[in-house]
């Protein structure tokens, strides 16, 4: 009867370690929502793991995902105001892209009001945004008809001031973990640029970390390695470029428009990408986690 337990405990074990490596596949992606609009974009995760979408039932709304792939049109944004890159404070108070009106939107997730931040109006348009250590807040700024593009700063105090000019088209944009290297894609150029960022808020000379033969870019964003996460558009990839620019891996995502990216998950190890072909959310699980989910973790300490 010991042995038959003994076998029988064996069998279970090696059973749930057999599920729980299946569940944790890695660089794999599988469907995570669905009835998103084509203007799907910018994802960012809050520190209980929902994840935020742009427009989600019509242009112009953010959408919730929780953690288990529930959805719901969760706002819908002020004076015809459009978002598109989303990140999040240690604060937990959301900024979002309004390319529409120009201005980078705060938003408090526990009131929902939505306030102008900062503005600018010889912008082209705000794209994507991320933001660095210190809480300053970067603008990719692209100007799609002539192929240029440049990037703005935010101030604490909402100012927007010119960082880097003379850009091709710059879309996808990230700060490195420690806060000193801005990274840039261009969309049309296919270039990732690498951009020292100084002590006194000024850019470096940029140095070109990776040229890609091929296809688009849009968003992008870093794990804790300081590699970057790169969506293809039009390959329908993720590629994941070393601080070195080597190309590590590239993960199918299930469409061919993935648009952007964020890491989520209990433990950061969730990649979420956004994906315009079909409409959706899909998620993939990563061996390292993602740097917007080390900084939730700092500021619960």
């Amino acid at each position: 009867m010991q042995r038959l337990f003994t076998y029988a405990a064996t069998v279970l074990l090696l059973s749930c370690s057999a599920v729980a490596f299946a569940e944790d596949e890695l660089f794999v992606a599988k469907p995570f929502s669905t009835g998103w609009t084509g203007g799907i974009e910018g994802p960012a995760c809050d520190a209980e793991g929902n994840v935020y979408a742009v427009n989600f039932g019509a242009s112009g709304t953010i959408g919730r995902a929780t953690p288990d792939g529930k959805t719901e049109d969760w706002i819908t944004l002020p004076n015809k105001s459009v978002g598109n890159g989303i990140v999040f404070d240690k604060a937990g108070l959301m900024y979002v892209a309004d390319y529409a009106n120009h201005n980078v939107l705060q938003i408090d997730p526990k009131t929902k009001e939505v306030k102008v931040f900062a503005h600018e109006d010889t912008m082209h348009q705000p794209n994507d945004v991320a933001i660095g250590p210190d809480g300053t807040i970067y603008a990719s700024d692209p100007d799609w008809g002539n192929g240029k593009g440049q990037i703005w700063r935010a101030e604490k105090d909402g100012k927007m001031t010119l960082l880097v000019k003379d850009l091709g088209t710059s879309n996808g944009v990230e700060v490195s973990p420690d806060g000193k290297t801005l990274y840039v894609n261009e969309s049309m150029q296919r270039n990732v640029w690498a951009i020292p960022l100084n002590e006194d808020g000024t850019a470096g000379e940029k140095k070109l970390l990776k040229q890609f033969e091929d296809h688009g870019f849009d968003g992008m964003r870093c794990d804790v390695d300081g590699n970057l996460y790169i969506t293809r558009y039009g390959k329908g990839t993720v590629a994941v470029l070393s601080p070195a620019g080597e190309v590590i891996r590239e993960i199918d995502v299930l469409g061919k428009s993935p648009s952007n990216l964020c890491f989520g998950g209990p433990d950061g190890r969730t990649v979420y990408v956004t994906e315009v072909e079909k409409l959706q959310l899909v998620s993939f699980r990563t061996d390292k986690p993602g740097q917007a989910w080390k900084v939730w973790q700092e500021a619960k300490k």
